[in-house]
């Protein structure tokens, strides 16, 4: 099978290039990469005037299965990812059962094998049922192939713990992921603590539990001379310390959410809760700092922290509503109308934080358009808008900030692994 990308602006940072080329495929591979290519082809796509660049590569998605196929499974969630234009997931370990034993992981390989339509890799549980009291069998983990570890919707509580597990995971090459979070600071919070907190008559999630785990977590892993990746980070003294950290010379990385960049606390006024997730959303001036935060390098990468509810956990009392949020089908069009359209980042900079640095921090041969790479592609209109609606929603849950939203930019075709995946036949 050939497939030939015509006249597209092809944007790949790993290579240097902003220039308007043509792509060809053979089989699973980029063969050429070059102007004014002429070869048969099975399938010919003209992208003149689109942007051509590699699948996103989301490090923070909840595919939910197994254990709550009514909220998400792979199939939905990675239909879901093609349409937003992302071919590589991270799949977050807190499924029931959760990721923390190599039974568990074989359980979710098996559905990956059968059923996902885009690269899902695995990460692991760090501490037995994610309960922060005992570390699982890293090594083990890491045997049946787990690509990174996390306790991810929560943070584990016990130093000695962490510490040993950043230990173990260098020594097993595997990347720790930190949700952080000090359960007693938050105080059981539904919002950001402050103005929209006292307004609504809502218990507050303080910044402090935030930023202050945050910097605990960097020097346990500065104490083990071992990478460490933060995870949704929402506040503007979080990317301080961040920053802080990278100029000693710490292995830190760190993702943001679309939603923390593109709303603040004032969005939860009308007690949507499909404006609630952890990390909250916080004030103007956090969601100000994410944006130069990504502009400045601070901050990595860009990804959903996808996480489904059916409408019954939402569509109830705002304290009584699960929290979080779906982001695949929309994190591209929200970065491109609240970054590129607004000169915060140039497309070069936004295919970096997607694709080229995710892949770099996961540690996988992807997020590049290089000659004899894997044909992972995304082709978009980035003039085309759109608006947010729950019945065009891929996703088996609807629970998106985002609704009612326009957009810009579209996902016109996706390419995995070779093949043509979106749009879907």
């Amino acid at each position: 099978m050939k497939l030939l990308i015509k006249n597209g602006r092809v944007i790949d940072p790993a290579n240097q290039r902003d220039e308007v080329l043509d792509i060809l495929i053979e089989h699973d591979t980029i063969s050429k990469v070059a102007k004014n290519i002429k070869c048969p082809a099975d399938m010919v796509i003209d992208a003149a005037d689109k942007i051509v660049m590699p699948g996103l590569i989301d490090l923070h998605v909840h595919v939910r299965e197994p254990g709550r196929e009514d909220k998400e499974t792979v199939i939905t969630a990675t239909r879901a990812a093609l349409k937003g234009g992302v071919t590589t997931v991270l799949a977050m370990p807190n499924t029931i059962p959760a990721m923390d034993t190599i039974e568990n992981v074989q359980l979710l390989r098996e559905i990956i094998k059968r059923s996902a339509c885009i690269n899902v890799f695995i990460c692991g549980a760090i501490t037995k049922e994610r309960s922060g009291k005992a570390l699982t069998d890293i090594s083990a983990l890491k045997r049946a192939g787990v690509r990174a570890l996390s306790d991810d919707g929560a943070s584990v509580d016990d130093e000695e713990i962490m510490l040993e597990a950043l230990q173990r995971a260098k020594k097993n090459k595997l990347l720790v992921s930190c949700h952080c979070e000090d359960k007693i600071l938050a105080n059981h919070g539904a919002v950001n603590l402050g103005f929209t907190s006292t307004r609504l008559g809502l218990r507050g999630i303080s910044k402090e539990s935030e930023y202050l785990r945050i910097a605990r977590d960097i020097q346990l892993a500065q104490k083990a001379d071992a990478p460490i990746h933060i995870a949704h980070i929402s506040c503007a003294e979080s990317i301080e310390i961040i920053k802080k950290a990278k100029k000693k010379g710490i292995n830190v990385t760190c993702e943001a959410a679309p939603h923390h960049f593109s709303l603040s606390e004032e969005d939860v006024l009308d007690y949507d809760a499909n404006k609630k997730m952890n990390p909250p959303l916080r004030e103007k001036g956090d969601s100000e700092a994410i944006k130069q935060g990504l502009r400045d390098g601070t901050i990595d990468a860009i990804a959903s922290d996808h996480a489904p509810h059916t409408e019954n956990e939402k569509d109830i009392e705002f304290e009584r509503a699960e929290f979080g949020v779906i982001g695949l089908e929309t994190e591209l069009a929200v970065a491109i109308t609240e970054l590129v359209d607004t000169g915060i980042l140039d497309w070069t900079e936004l295919v970096r934080k997607m694709s080229l640095a995710p892949a770099k921090i996961l540690g996988i041969e992807q997020g590049t358009l290089s000659v004899g790479g894997r044909a992972d592609i995304v082709i978009v209109n980035p003039a085309a808008e759109w608006v947010v609606e729950k019945k065009g929603i891929v996703s088996k849950s609807k629970n998106s900030p985002f609704l009612g939203r326009k957009l810009k930019g579209v996902v016109e075709y996706t390419i995995c692994n070779g093949a043509l995946a979106y749009p879907f036949v």
